[in-house]
């Protein structure tokens, strides 16, 4: 439109840097103002008709808090993708205001790739089960200050003995050092631990939970997306927290693409060269994905665990889940069988994976469409 004014906002925890762009003119600075609600309503009101406004700013630790509170203002907002926003070789100064008028001229321009903004179910799962993830991440970390704290000390597990079952466990609380400040060292990591798989227990029960009350429409795809081998709850939810509604993906290959899993690429003429994956994308589910494609090196089959999972599921949906298994266990087989390392194997099978993740979340999707769309008389 004529009269539009495109907005581009440089957003920190305390400032707001403001920049706009007339439809047929020049870009210019409006200062910086507070993060504050009103702040931002009297920017809005300030600047003109909310129907007349295009206003954008880029993903980060602020969130979607002003993006929703524009929303309610009704003004129309974009959350631009940081690392896509265009910028000039050679441009060696970023300041607030500069960073705010180019995303105002690059609004403007089309040259801006916004992000998917989850709805308050969707985020309130994905804080869950990222949160999940930062707790197997400290286990972890726990795990290993106490394991290489042992070692430096050349204290053994007995032959046959499991890291981290409960045997494992009831050794490293028998040992007994000649130092009281190593023994001190050791309870202190053992109760890290310890602290650790409270919080996991914790959270799974909390996310749990959070599945059996969430709207319908979510809880129909993650029962859906458990019916594939190597996808159980937690799975399956962080899959839907981090990907939404599948359907705005209009093919599968645009998924693998939003993974970062997809073979990056620098051909010319007659020449193509293809290295390593991207990985410019959703990191927790690519993490998540690749981690499933694990159990696809072993034979099609469906065990006790998976046959409860698929009870109550559509023939058509466990028909692409048996499919999946099949196909992916014959990729893992043909890849393994020319050599090639087993990361990047099972990276190519996470990469198909991701194609019947999309199969089947856009089936319940719109079998969910259908079943609340009104009969027609």
């Amino acid at each position: 439109m004529k009269n539009t004014r495109f907005v581009g906002l440089d957003v920190h925890a305390a400032t707001i840097a403001v920049a706009v762009a007339e439809a047929g003119g020049e870009v210019g600075s409006l200062g910086t103002i507070p993060n504050e609600p009103d702040a931002v309503r009297r920017l809005m009101k300030r600047l003109g008709p909310a129907e007349q406004l295009r206003v954008c700013y880029e993903a980060g630790p602020c969130g979607y808090t002003l993006y929703w509170h524009l929303v309610r203002l009704g003004v129309a907002c974009q959350v631009i993708a940081p690392t896509l926003v265009p910028v000039k070789a050679g441009d060696r100064v970023k300041t607030d205001r500069r960073d705010a008028e180019r995303l105002a001229r690059g609004l403007r321009s089309g040259d801006l790739t916004p992000v998917w903004v989850p709805d308050a179910a969707h985020e309130a799962l994905r804080d869950l089960v990222r949160a999940r993830e930062a707790a197997k991440k400290d286990q972890l970390r726990a795990r290993h200050r106490l394991q290489k704290f042992l070692l430096r000390h050349g204290q053994r597990p007995p032959a046959g003995t499991t890291a981290w079952t409960d045997t494992y466990h009831r050794w490293i609380t028998t040992l007994r050092f000649e130092q009281p400040a190593q023994d001190a060292t050791r309870l202190d990591y053992l109760t890290e631990v310890d602290h650790a798989q409270a919080r996991i227990v914790r959270l799974d029960q909390a996310l749990a939970e959070a599945v059996q009350t969430a709207p319908a429409s979510m809880r129909a795809v993650i029962a859906a997306l458990q019916t594939l081998r190597g996808i159980a709850q937690v799975a399956a939810a962080t899959i839907v927290a981090e990907v939404g509604r599948v359907a705005r993906f209009a093919r599968a290959r645009q998924l693998m693409g939003y993974s970062g899993a997809v073979a990056s690429e620098h051909s010319s003429g007659s020449q193509i060269r293809r290295g390593h994956i991207t990985k410019t994308g959703n990191g927790h589910l690519r993490r998540i994905v690749v981690e499933a494609a694990w159990a696809y090196r072993h034979r099609p089959a469906i065990g006790k665990k998976l046959r409860q999972r698929q009870a109550g599921q559509s023939e058509a949906i466990k028909a692409i889940a048996w499919k999946a298994q099949h196909r992916l266990h014959q990729r893992y087989r043909r890849l393994t069988g020319r050599g090639k390392p087993p990361q990047q194997v099972v990276t190519a099978v996470a990469r198909e994976l991701l194609g019947f993740i999309w199969a089947i979340g856009v089936a319940v999707e719109r079998q969910q469409a259908e079943a609340g769309r009104p009969a027609v008389a």
